[in-house]
């Protein structure tokens, strides 16, 4: 049993980008944030990065699984086996595949494991239950985004804006008491973010990034590519809604005929575009879009969301937080929310009919 009152958790995050593995440390309990601790990053070699993207889409029991667990499995205990002072452990995995209305969702990973190597509480397998129940399962992290806005004092509606393989958004109101509260939060993916500007570079490149979106700078938008993409029937549906990195995987033969650099810029805006698209469903206007993510650090990508949505945008270091650990921090946060009994979904963010407290805790033997 955790103990009652503020614990330190550690929080460990491995995105759709497939780039590494982020882990936090956290101090709450449950409810508040009352203290961020250290941070470190284990990236993925090449090759690690080759047998993940070769297991995305695939389900439990298939051929390109166990190397893929394998893979994150050791990653995870190389860089948490240095969290000694963590007293539980928030384990997401890597998403290979997530269809929530169909075969459900599947993360890369054992949690039994980690419990086993690490010698302590590890709480994982945070989605399935939300889409056991009817929930899309994603995103997340919205519950944090409310402590978050509460921690940093924020007193109006505001965004945070997560840019990953895919984006996601959480519409915050900080003047309500708790995230599971009505019309505290909204929260939904708005389209493909990184991934494929990152497999446009990879395809022509070999490279895993448009670094700092020089590429992408260097290129002309084609927005009649923008538009056709906007046509896809994702935009249509309202929220809360979630996707798989590979939904929107035809979105590489829209730019096929195009420069390598027009390509990239017009995928990036893409991305940007989907981004100001979800303006549409937001209960009030919020004042600020924050950013956080790898995607943050694509100047071209965060030029073309500022130029397309109508508030003010600025990375959420501007808060006092750290952009590439929130997830990780997240996931701390949702351990300690698993632990206690509370709920890390509900209906406004993931779709799921009632409050939900998602995840499985696995003890040391």
């Amino acid at each position: 049993m955790l103990k009652a009152g503020p614990v330190w958790a550690v929080g460990a995050m491995s995105g759709t980008s497939l780039d590494g593995v982020d882990a936090a440390l956290l101090l709450t309990d449950g409810l508040r944030i009352l203290d961020f601790g250290r941070s470190d990053y284990r990236p993925y070699s090449e090759a690690e990065r080759g047998v993940l993207h070769s297991a995305l889409g695939a389900w439990q029991g298939e051929t390109a699984v166990e190397p893929a667990a394998e893979v994150v499995e050791t990653a995870h205990a190389e860089i948490l086996s240095a969290f000694s002072e963590a007293e539980i452990v928030g384990f997401h995995g890597q998403t290979l595949a997530h269809e929530p209305r169909g075969r459900g969702t599947h993360q890369a990973g054992d949690g039994a494991v980690l419990a086993e190597v690490l010698g302590k509480p590890v709480v994982w397998d945070f989605r399935t239950a939300d889409v056991r129940l009817g929930g899309q399962g994603a995103p997340l992290v919205p519950y944090f985004h409310f402590a978050c806005a509460k921690w940093a004092g924020l007193d109006a509606p505001c965004v945070f804006l997560n840019l990953g393989g895919v984006g996601n958004v959480t519409w915050v109101d900080p003047r309500r008491d708790a995230p599971e509260e009505e019309e505290a939060v909204l929260a939904f993916d708005t389209g493909p973010a990184n991934a494929p500007i990152n497999d446009l570079m990879r395809l022509r490149f070999n490279l895993g990034q448009d670094e700092g979106g020089a590429l992408a700078a260097q290129g002309k938008v084609d927005e009649a590519v923008v538009e056709a993409f906007l046509a896809h029937p994702y935009f249509l549906k309202i929220p809360p809604k979630s996707l798989d990195r590979n939904d929107f995987h035809g979105v590489l033969e829209l730019v096929s005929g195009l420069g390598d650099a027009d390509a990239a810029a017009t995928l990036t805006a893409c991305s940007a575009a989907s981004v100001a698209r979800g303006f549409e469903h937001f209960r009030e206007m919020p004042q600020h879009l924050y950013l956080c993510g790898g995607g943050r650090l694509n100047e071209a990508l965060v030029a073309e969301i500022a130029r397309r949505v109508p508030c003010a945008v600025a990375p959420v270091e501007d808060l006092g937080l750290d952009g590439d650990m929130l997830e990780a921090q997240a996931f701390a946060y949702l351990a300690v929310r698993v632990a206690r009994g509370l709920p890390t979904s509900g209906p406004a963010t993931t779709g799921v009919a009632a409050q939900v407290g998602g995840g499985q805790i696995n003890y040391p033997v």
